[in-house]
């Protein structure tokens, strides 16, 4: 399997990093525009395939050389500054977008696209529009991330191990998220049914406030260091390993929506079944009328970028 990331910065490095230790693809071509940079992250990282499963690593600016991926990862594109919102970056990536992609699916007509760059939704709907692949094959990273984190926090706020928290961040991989906190539940108890020996149910104001923090946590770790990587990384890698690994795995992924719940014409994230094929159904999960009608706004937000960009 032949895995090609598009950017060698900190994110696209630490994706191709964490898709080496996950024994993901065969191929890793580490792709960007400062060939210097691909190619000493390549030599980086292929000095530590002895402890990994055996991968050939190679660094290039040339997108000749990812020609035949099976997966492309989209890593590159203008980054989020200290300040910035990631709709903030939307224009300079569908730019990029309209670049690179007809190129790169002409040489890998039948690859699975992942997009990690922000805004990871508008991002999304351009790769779709641009290199013309099936809106199936083309995904984002989405709220994957999102409902990581959300899942952290409860797990730290009800004392259990996070595995055990099964909670979605849904919508825009942004500002207008949402979580899904009536479905949300720890080990088969609803979150509603927590047991007050064991903290009790979180109160409403906790919900803002971890819901906040979700939102706010990308903007903390760019003032502080600059950009997200490592999380991030380890989930798109999580992403790509459960499509091409056909586990049927479900994940919030920002995919094209052509009638959900009343969307329409849009990516944004719901959690959906990842197999071979790239999305291969976006559940209709239940949501409470609050839940609703906040995934539409998002939606709508979304959109409205989207149209004035062009898309």
């Amino acid at each position: 399997m032949k895995i090609s990331i598009l950017g060698a910065g900190s994110v696209g490095a630490t994706v191709a990093y964490a898709c080496l230790l996950r024994g993901v693809g065969d191929d890793l071509v580490l792709h960007d525009i400062d060939l210097a940079k691909a190619q000493a992250q390549a030599l980086d990282l292929a000095h530590s395939v002895q402890f990994a499963q055996m991968t050939n690593v190679t660094g290039t600016d040339d997108l000749d050389d990812c020609a035949g991926s099976d997966v492309l990862i989209l890593a590159a594109g203008a980054k989020q500054d200290p300040g910035q919102t990631r709709l903030d970056l939307a224009a300079a990536n569908i730019e990029m977008c309209r670049q690179i992609l007809p190129t790169l699916a002409a040489g890998s007509p039948g690859m699975l696209l992942v997009v990690v760059t922000n805004p990871v939704d508008i991002v999304t709907r351009a790769a779709i529009e641009f290199s013309g692949l099936p809106p199936g094959r083309v995904f984002g990273t989405g709220t994957v991330l999102d409902s990581s984190r959300l899942r952290v926090l409860l797990a730290r706020r009800c004392g259990v191990a996070v595995q055990n928290v099964h909670a979605y961040v849904v919508g825009e991989h942004g500002d207008s998220e949402l979580a899904l906190w009536s479905t949300a539940s720890i080990s088969g108890i609803p979150l509603d049914h927590w047991p007050a020996e064991l903290g009790g149910v979180p109160a409403v104001d906790e919900r803002v406030s971890m819901l906040h923090e979700v939102r706010d946590s990308a903007a903390r770790i760019i003032a502080g260091k600059g950009a997200t990587n490592y999380a991030i990384g380890v989930a798109a890698a999580r992403v790509i390993e459960a499509a091409t690994r056909n586990e049927r795995r479900i994940l919030p992924v920002s995919s094209y929506l052509a009638s959900y719940r009343g969307i329409s014409d849009v990516c944004l994230s719901v959690p959906c079944i990842l197999d071979r094929t790239g999305v291969a159904a976006a559940l209709d999960v239940p949501m409470d009328a609050d839940e609703d009608a906040a995934l539409l706004v998002s939606a709508t937000i979304i959109r409205d970028v989207c149209r004035s960009a062009g898309l």
